[in-house]
C-alpha cells in the first residue's frame, strides 16, 4: 500500500487483484454448493468481529444471490454479474484500504483462501464433440456426422 500525492491511500496491485478475485468468487459461488462457506467467510471478513455488521453483510450477500437468480440467463444476466462482481470488489478494496498493514495481510490471506475454496467447488464445465461418420475437408465438416455437446454444471 502507498499514499499518493494527495494523501490518499492506494492499494498495491496484488491487493487489488485479491479484491477482484474475491468479488468474482462471491458471484460465482452464489447458487452453488460453495455458497454457504463463501457467504459466511465473506460476512466474517467484512463484519470484522461485529455481530451486527456481520449480519448486515449476510443480508447483502443474500441480496446478491437473489439478484443473480432473478437475472436469469443471457445478456442481462451477464450485465448483472459484472455489476455485482464490481460492487463486491469495491467493498473488499475499501476494507483492505482501511486496515493496518499487518491486519491487511491477514485479511488478504483469508480472502485468498475463500477464493480458492470457491474455485475448487465450482461446477466443472466440459464440452465433448463427437464427429462420428463425418468427413473433414479443408476445415469443413461434410456429411451426416453427429455432434454431441455435453456441458456439466
Amino acid at each position: 500500500m502507498s499514499v499518493d500525492g494527495w494523501g490518499v491511500v492506494v492499494l498495491v496491485e496484488g491487493l487489488i487483484a485479491v479484491a477482484a478475485a474475491g468479488g468474482g468468487a462471491i458471484v460465482q459461488a452464489a447458487g452453488t454448493d460453495a455458497w454457504a462457506g463463501i457467504r459466511s467467510g465473506v460476512a466474517r471478513i467484512l463484519g470484522r468481529g461485529g455481530s451486527g455488521r456481520e449480519q448486515a453483510e449476510l443480508e447483502r450477500l443474500d441480496q446478491t444471490r437473489a439478484e443473480l437468480e432473478s437475472a436469469g440467463d443471457g445478456a442481462w444476466a451477464e450485465r448483472v454479474q459484472t455489476v455485482l462482481v464490481t460492487r463486491w470488489q469495491t467493498r473488499l478494496e475499501m476494507l483492505l484500504e482501511q486496515l493496518p498493514d499487518e491486519e491487511r495481510q491477514q485479511v488478504a490471506a483469508e480472502l485468498e483462501a475463500l477464493v480458492q475454496q470457491a474455485y475448487a467447488q465450482a461446477p466443472v464445465q466440459t464440452t465433448h464433440n463427437d464427429f462420428s461418420n463425418a468427413t473433414f475437408t479443408d476445415s469443413q465438416v461434410l456429411g451426416s456426422g453427429t455432434q454431441n455437446n455435453t456441458i456439466n454444471r
